[in-house]
């Protein structure tokens, strides 16, 4: 749903959140035109070889939990520490730069529904150093 809405601009409430897509979209942004590949894993990838092929694949992240499924917050240390160790890896030019990574909380509107907190999310991402936004 967060692609799509990024994409289209709206909220499409019916979707397969099981399906993996690759989305292709166009944006100006600061005045030059970006093209992006996203992938939507969806977070199905059940064999460890299958997310890191994925992680290879990407130049960026967004690493996206959902406040009223603690599983998927306790997730996103070990997909933040893949991609560290992957980008740095020397197979993959010996860059020591790492891509840029975002973590996103989902569904802040499910007030009664939720499991981690604000401050959980906070947090991580002072200890990882990365941004976070908590969005509906």
């Amino acid at each position: 749903a967060l692609t799509v809405r990024f994409i289209t601009r709206r909220f499409i409430g019916d979707y397969d959140p099981t399906l993996e897509m690759i989305y292709r979209h166009v944006a100006i942004i600061d005045g030059e035109m970006v093209h992006f590949e996203i992938l939507d894993t969806a977070g199905q990838e059940e064999d460890s070889l299958q997310i890191e092929e994925k992680i290879k694949w990407g130049d960026g992240f967004a690493v996206v939990y959902s406040v009223t499924d603690r599983c998927s917050f306790d997730e996103v240390m070990r997909l933040c520490f893949l991609i560290n160790h992957l980008h740095s890896s020397p197979k993959r030019g010996g860059g020591a730069e790492q891509p840029p990574v975002v973590i996103v909380a989902n569904k802040k509107d499910l007030q009664c529904d939720r499991m981690v907190s604000t401050e959980d999310g906070e947090n991580l991402c002072k200890a990882l150093k990365v941004p976070f936004y908590e969005i509906s």
